[in-house]
């Protein structure tokens, strides 16, 4: 990729909040990063290609329709804040619709039409465990290269007093990457591949789910928010709880089907296939790679974690990812013990972390 500058640009945060409404809260985000939300769209070559003209296409509007409606029912406050953020950056609706709902669209392209790229998995990893000497999660978020550059942290706080920091992609909702909250719950995602038959049209959103896990309680919470959702298209989401030292990680697929798997002192680590939900899904190389090369690598420290997710040995499908498609924006650490989320942006194998946040306190700062 040729250098435009964006991939030195510091991560910034914005806090926001308490709103009067949820559509006051999207517009004020709107407003803030319209710059970074216009840049994205114009580079998104998924959205310009693919999603833009499909959704001028008779076919496309039931589809659409379904998405509005069901979205717009279940999570009104998500959807307001969804408008909130087009109208204030300034975006036609339809544009925020369609980069918020991409997952969810994808599969229904018309197949003749689809370029390479357009159902290219965001591919993320992760390496989890809970062991009596340590409790971690570290997490590479990746990405096309149209999001290089293009992420925030919102620092939300809400009038019923929760807050919560969510890392988020321009003009989506916070957070299809990773967040955690006040009480003292997190989370990690990955997207799984399901065969076209295993999703359901017109269901809710990978993004208005994530969105609603930021105001989840606490781990049950989490889960029962997760299962009850109506999805339509399957996700992995890792839950991490700081009170009860636990982290789960859930797999999903449409129907509300669900396995919830405890994670132990075996360390786990996924990528992007289903690994305890039985689904039929398509055959990720670049997924089963990475899965495979992270067997043989240790993991016995919060060292050897960040040197997996920095490994770079498979040149085809490395873990950490430079380009020229996809590439790994920043790896989120979250420690249970230190109670601490921190943000490492470059390889995490120098492990110098960008952002560091305490989650045990209100404020989410680190002591001076």
């Amino acid at each position: 990729m040729e250098s435009s500058g964006l991939e030195g640009k510091e991560l910034e945060m914005f806090e926001v909040g308490p709103c009067e409404s949820a559509y006051q809260m999207g517009f004020l985000i709107g407003q803030r990063f319209s710059n970074l939300i216009r840049s994205r769209l114009a580079r998104d070559l998924v959205l310009q290609d693919q999603l833009l003209p499909f959704a001028q296409t008779p076919q496309a509007q039931p589809l659409l329709k379904a998405l509005t409606d069901n979205n717009k029912k279940n999570f009104p406050s998500c959807w307001d804040e969804l408008i909130g953020t087009a109208e204030g950056s300034g975006v036609p609706v339809l544009h925020i619709i369609l980069i918020n709902f991409r997952k969810e669209i994808v599969p229904f392209l018309p197949k003749n039409k689809l370029i390479s790229n357009a159902d290219c998995p965001d591919d993320c990893s992760d390496v989890l465990i809970v062991s009596d000497s340590m409790a971690m999660v570290a997490h590479n978020e990746d990405a096309n290269v149209a999001l290089v550059g293009h992420t925030y942290l919102i620092k939300g706080m809400l009038s019923n007093e929760l807050s919560f920091i969510a890392y988020t992609y321009a003009g989506e909702l916070p957070s299809c990457a990773f967040g955690f909250n006040s009480h003292g719950l997190a989370f990690t995602l990955n997207s799984v591949p399901p065969i076209e038959d295993e999703i359901v049209a017109g269901g809710i959103g990978c993004n208005f789910i994530s969105r609603d896990l930021l105001e989840a309680s606490g781990i049950d919470d989490a889960v029962t928010r997760i299962h009850s959702s109506e999805a339509s298209v399957g996700h992995s989401y890792n839950l991490i709880d700081i009170r009860t030292r636990k982290i789960r990680n859930v797999e999903t697929a449409s129907m509300n089907r669900i396995s919830v798997r405890e994670v132990g002192a075996t360390p786990f680590f996924r990528a992007n296939m289903y690994l305890h939900l039985p689904v039929q899904q398509v055959q990720d190389d670049n997924s089963i790679s990475r899965q495979r090369r992270a067997l043989v690598l240790p993991k016995t420290s919060k060292n050897e974690f960040l040197s997996l997710l920095g490994d770079m040995a498979d040149t085809k499908y490395p873990i950490y990812m430079t380009g020229p498609i996809l590439y790994t924006l920043c790896t989120a650490v979250i420690d249970l013990d230190e109670q601490t989320f921190s943000i490492i942006e470059g390889n995490p194998k120098k492990g110098e972390a960008s952002h560091v946040f305490t989650m045990s306190s209100k404020e989410f700062k680190m002591p001076q």
